[in-house]
């Protein structure tokens, strides 16, 4: 055993004793020595992917890691997870595999770190569902690590200004509405994403890596730091080296994964602008975590805590324009200024979120005269960007993002699809108009399965110039990216007899955001002939992922997890 070592590690039941001879033979047959395996064993769970930006820098940022852990007197041990790229996939039947990823993505490190009795664990993550799939498998497994973000994008340049991938989903409908040429579309898509690193705004990587920080399972300031920036490799040493003293400190995430820091992780979400996929995600964590949580929470912090990030996409700053001017850090010490976080909550690394977001200002300072992250006193607006609303048309909760919005309200004709695919065709047809209120159903956890973005429709609409003139609302969920007046997320979905799944083409459906309402003008007798009219979608047959998931996924208001209930 090493010096300071704890002597009741998993790793010992696995590699001790006359009887584990065969297991010690079978590690040492790769590579490993004698002395390594008197060490803690650390695993480092990486998600790298050639099928993305997001990832593409993992593989060398674990080299680092396991630097780090190596100098800490412990030993790694790396192994690969999945990932889906929500930019790829958008807009085709692969999109499907996106949430359920997350799933897969939690039991794969849950089973490898149980069936290999692993003692701590560094998980390196970089794309949306990455992210919360590690953080479920950490607070599933209650074993002493952190997650450590890949980082962030750099933003591309485009004439003169800075772009991001989103500019060219919006570019799409820009040419489709003779606002742009296919060859000005070419040149963006060329210089959109200009290397390594994860979507460069606050859409649901950046949210959900500022949330983990806020959560206390990663290191706060470490996700900051950009995917290519020169001060990465020296981020995973110093990662590395915190992660074996967790474990020697046996510090687990139950003693810091808490109500106040899940409730610290959502006014983050809400002073940030950040995407509605963080209900979902934080909403499944904190389930894995045995905390409860509930939707609701979501739209009260909201209403208590103010926009003061001027962050894409409804502001006007990219992800590493925040690290520049103070990082995450500097939010949280805004945050706690005002009394919108606890500061006491507890973090990975054994400091309160206060103490570490004061170390933190020693190394990444706030500029004089930076104004990304704002004072509480002049927010970009004086409540957070996400909202929960309810109502005849979602009864149990329904998802809207109004920072950078002011209208508040629409009444139109329901223009009712059954598919992403066939409201696309109507957008790229312009067969929807100024005042039309767009429904895109069956595209649920379940009904999808697997709850797609749809970001090719609202990005195609404001590129058309219709985002402040049609709304839109789904079972399915919506990008970080998108903004406007769309509801995500609405439950009970379609594919379970969710009222959405009765709405018809020219039903006046009203969305009412001061009274949290979205309703149609439908009288109830009709409504009742409707329901009984109404029969399920045919059930997804075979041993498929997809079909799995379908038959075992919950509601998109309780974080569309698993349940075997």
């Amino acid at each position: 055993m090493t010096e300071g070592q704890r002597d009741d590690l998993p790793s010992r039941r696995l590699l001790e004793g006359t009887e584990r001879a065969a297991a010690r033979a079978m590690l040492l047959g790769t590579g490993l020595t004698p002395e390594d395996l008197s060490r803690p064993l650390i695993g480092v769970a990486n998600s790298w992917i050639e099928t993305m930006p997001c990832n593409l820098g993992l593989r060398d940022l674990a080299v680092h890691v396991k630097e780090g852990i190596r100098a800490a007197g412990a030993t790694p041990l790396e192994f690969g997870t999945i990932a889906i790229s929500d930019g790829v996939a958008m807009g085709t039947q692969g999109m499907k595999a996106s949430l359920i990823s997350r799933e897969a993505i939690a039991d794969s490190i849950e089973l490898v770190c149980r069936g290999h009795l692993l003692d701590g664990l560094v998980a390196l993550v970089g794309c949306d569902k990455t992210i919360p799939g590690a953080a479920m498998a950490l607070a599933r497994l209650d074993l002493p690590g952190c997650l450590l973000y890949g980082g962030s994008i750099m933003p591309g340049r485009f004439r003169g200004r800075d772009v991001t991938v989103i500019d060219v989903f919006e570019a799409v409908g820009s040419v489709e509405a003779g606002r742009m040429t296919e060859e000005e579309l070419g040149e963006l898509e060329r210089v959109a994403c200009p290397g390594a690193g994860a979507c460069g705004g606050q859409f649901t990587a950046n949210t959900m890596a500022m949330s983990i920080e806020l959560l206390g399972v990663a290191p706060l300031q470490s996700g900051g730091v950009p995917a290519v920036d020169r001060r990465k490799p020296e981020v995973g040493r110093a990662v590395g080296r915190a992660a074996v003293e967790m474990v020697r400190q046996g510090r687990r995430p139950s003693s810091y994964l808490t109500r106040d820091s899940f409730r610290n992780a959502i006014a983050g979400v809400m002073a940030t602008s950040g995407s509605t996929n963080a209900v979902l995600h934080l909403l499944a964590i904190a389930r894995d975590a045995h905390v409860e949580l509930g939707i609701d929470e979501f739209d009260e912090i909201s209403q208590r805590t103010p926009w003061i990030a001027d962050l894409r996409p409804a502001g006007r700053y990219n992800a590493v324009d925040l690290t520049r001017a103070g990082g995450v850090a500097l939010l949280v010490r805004r945050l706690l200024e005002g009394g919108l976080m606890a500061g006491d909550a507890g973090t990975c690394t054994g400091q309160t979120l206060a103490e570490a977001a004061r170390e933190a200002a020693r190394e990444f300072p706030e500029p004089e005269g930076q104004d990304v992250v704002r004072q509480l006193h002049d927010p970009v607006m004086a409540s957070g960007g996400t909202l929960v609303l309810h109502g005849p048309l979602a009864p149990e909760g329904g998802v809207i993002k109004v920072a950078g919005y002011e209208r508040r309200s629409q009444t139109g004709p329901a223009r009712v699809f059954d598919s992403e695919e066939a409201a696309m065709a109507a957008a790229a047809e312009r067969r929807i108009v100024p005042g039309d209120v767009v429904v895109i159903r069956y595209e649920g956890p379940r009904g999808g399965p697997g709850m797609r973005e749809m970001l090719g429709v609202t990005g195609a609409l404001v590129g058309q110039g219709l985002g402040d003139q049609v709304a839109l609302i789904t079972d399915g969920r919506f990008s970080g990216a998108t903004h406007g007046l769309m509801v995500g997320h609405v439950a009970p979905e379609a594919a379970v007899g969710g009222p959405i799944a009765l709405l018809q083409d020219g039903d006046l459906v009203t969305i009412d955001v001061e009274r949290r309402s979205i309703s149609a003008a439908v009288p109830e007798e009709e409504w009742a002939r409707r329901a009984q009219g109404w029969t399920p979608p045919p059930a997804l047959q075979g041993t498929s992922a997809f079909a799995r998931y379908a038959h075992l996924v919950g509601s998109a208001a309780r974080g569309a997890v698993l349940t075997v209930d």
